[in-house]
């Protein structure tokens, strides 16, 4: 569709100057009176062509780093000085992202048509969190849209990085594991039954890990259908309880009991727990609503109980520490701090403080955790096919002591 460049009179004499998609120039002239403006120039641009060129750009879902982005262009953009519906025209047209070019129009001209920005941004809710709704809404009510959507890319930003570093870490061992169930198959199905075709020559007692190493390659190779419809069947079933309250709840506490990655998983939480609380109350969010979206960002079912709880004892008018106390997830540290920044009333600053400290955690537990892991690995890995030979070999190991005797 193309689009237009209009100039237009307002009632009370002010000049309104935009732009505006239409089918033509006396369709744009049209809308333009039906909002209470008398039109008085209007020509077609070259953002049309603009568009079409970055329809072209990358599909798929919208990102986090698009909307990090996203978020620092418009800060930039409204604080010098450019008008909302010329700010989301550009950013449609700039963006990568086909599907936030897309959303962004779509709330240009909600915008245009009379709504306001965060009523226009809440019609997306896949591509617009509850965080970032609440945080423009604070920002058109204090009139700092462009100091709160910086601090909304420092957020998400830092919420990213934080996020690739926890798959890096989960990424690695699961890619080695992965090749490690593939070769110890790999074994079962092409190495052990040659030696099992010459030890049921020989007869005799096979010695018991044999015994175990060619009923695992029998069953994967004539039980394989089996084997996946168990797999496949188990990973239903935890898929449709984790969607449950209590599965959800049950397999989040899981991970954080885990003995290698629960502490990272539990850092990582209360890292983007205090970040997003500090960030919200620092922009102004009412307590109680801060703890709500707080809540449903954690990540985590057990982070999440705890967090509403918190905002319910905080509504019959007790502190923000003692729950947090009570529900025994936080470390010690978290609640003492949280607990004499409400003393002190600097609570968001030294959620902040926190979220610095365990955001480095969470660096440091990677960085470590790298190094620690591949060993452990390896070893693992030569466990599995370590037993799997001497498994194969001990049946003649029995036999040459039998021919000597």
């Amino acid at each position: 569709m193309p689009v237009f460049q209009y100039s237009a009179r307002a009632a009370d004499g002010r000049t309104v100057n935009g732009t505006a998609e239409a089918s033509d120039q006396n369709s744009l002239s049209r809308m333009l009176r039906e909002q209470g403006l008398s039109p008085t120039s209007i020509k077609q641009t070259a953002a049309a062509a603009g568009k079409k060129k970055k329809n072209k750009g990358k599909g798929g879902r919208v990102k986090l780093d698009d909307m990090v982005i996203f978020s620092q262009q418009m800060s930039v953009m409204i604080r010098a000085g450019l008008p909302l519906i010329e700010v989301l025209d550009i950013l449609a047209e700039q963006t990568e992202r086909r599907s936030l070019a897309n959303v962004v129009r779509q709330v240009e001209r909600d915008v245009q048509g009379g709504l306001s920005l965060t009523e226009g941004l809440a019609k997306h809710p896949n591509v617009f969190s509850t965080f970032f709704l609440s945080m423009v809404r604070a920002g058109e009510a204090s009139g700092m849209l462009d100091t709160i959507l910086d601090q909304v890319a420092t957020y998400l930003e830092r919420t990213a990085a934080l996020q690739r570093k926890i798959k890096s870490a989960i990424m690695y061992p699961l890619t080695v594991t992965i090749v490690a169930i593939g070769i110890t198959c790999f074994l079962l199905t092409n190495v052990v039954p040659v030696f099992k075709d010459i030890f049921d020559g020989f007869g005799g007692e096979l010695p018991g890990p044999t015994k175990v190493t060619v009923w695992l390659s029998e069953t994967i190779q004539k039980r394989w259908w089996l084997v996946l419809l168990i797999v496949i069947a188990a990973g239903v079933f935890m898929h449709n309880w984790g969607k449950t309250k209590s599965g959800r709840r049950a397999i989040d506490g899981a991970y954080l009991k885990l003995p290698i990655f629960g502490p990272l998983i539990l850092k990582s939480c209360v890292a983007k727990f205090c970040r997003t609380l500090g960030t919200l109350i620092r922009s102004g969010v009412n307590i109680l609503y801060a703890l709500e979206i707080t809540a449903k960002t954690s990540g985590n079912a057990v982070i999440e109980a705890a967090v509403m709880k918190t905002r319910a004892s905080i509504q019959q008018g007790e502190s923000l520490t003692k729950p947090l106390i009570e529900a025994d997830v936080f470390p010690p540290m978290v609640t003492r701090m949280i607990e004499v920044g409400e003393r002190t009333g600097a609570l968001e600053g030294m959620l902040v403080k926190i979220a610095d400290f365990y955001e480095d955690q969470v660096n440091t537990m990677v960085a470590g955790l790298t190094s620690l892991i591949e060993p452990l690995l390896i070893v693992g890995l030569g466990l599995a096919v370590g037993f799997i030979v001497v498994s194969m070999f001990l049946p003649m190991f029995k036999m040459i002591e039998l021919m000597n005797e």
